[in-house]
């Protein structure tokens, strides 16, 4: 049996979301051919969590340079580092993850940008080495549905894209290099195709549940 963390970042309602659509169409396939498995769903804008703060900052600081234990923190330090540590043992102890997000300005989603923080955690994800970073999460995969109104996985704008290369390579430095993608894009470039654009992506994530 796999634990799966399955991770959605849009506040957009589930009939404007094209992502939701296509996210869905993955899940409920995924549950069909994988009956056993255990699926955790987390909407990055529903979840309450904390934001890497001046506090978060600070307490790691004094535990790793001033020879000070957790317990010896401040009670606000300790509540908001507990906080955080919730969602980085809930990540540490995943076995696939679905990322399902949209591009925004051309990047990620503020809070999945934040989710990111909170589980790319030196000393607990990933140490440092004089060869580089080493990640503690192997033998791990994750996807990333990745919808964007525009044209970025290929082509002229394709540098563009800051989303999708950037959480591949924050999930390299943890461990995790098996890494997909599935770009639903263009929807919005050419409208007279979007909704074949969408049959399409629904059909090739439910192609990627099966396998995954």
């Amino acid at each position: 049996m796999s634990k799966v963390l399955y991770i959605t970042a849009n506040p957009k309602t589930v009939e404007s979301s094209v992502g939701y659509r296509v996210g869905q169409a993955f899940l409920k396939a995924y549950y069909e051919s994988h009956a056993n498995d255990e699926i955790k769903e987390i909407n990055l804008y529903e979840e309450e969590f904390p934001i890497v703060d001046c506090d978060i900052l600070n307490g790691w600081e004094r535990m790793r340079r001033g020879g000070i234990t957790f317990s010896e923190l401040s009670q606000v330090e300790q509540q908001k580092i507990n906080a955080l540590n919730k969602f980085t043992d809930m990540v540490a102890s995943a076995d696939k993850y679905v990322f399902v997000s949209p591009m925004w300005n051309w990047g990620i989603p503020p809070r999945l940008k934040a989710f990111i923080d909170s589980f790319v955690v030196v000393g607990k994800t990933f140490h440092y080495t004089e060869n580089g970073p080493v990640g503690h999460l192997k033998d791990k995969k994750a996807i990333h549905i990745q919808v964007s109104g525009g044209i970025y996985s290929q082509g002229p704008f394709a540098k563009m894209d800051h989303s999708h290369p950037y959480l591949k390579q924050v999930l390299n430095i943890i461990g995790i290099h098996n890494v997909e993608v599935l770009y639903v894009e263009g929807h919005d470039f050419d409208r007279e195709k979007a909704d074949d654009i969408i049959r399409k992506g629904i059909s090739d994530a439910e192609k990627y549940a099966t396998a995954f």
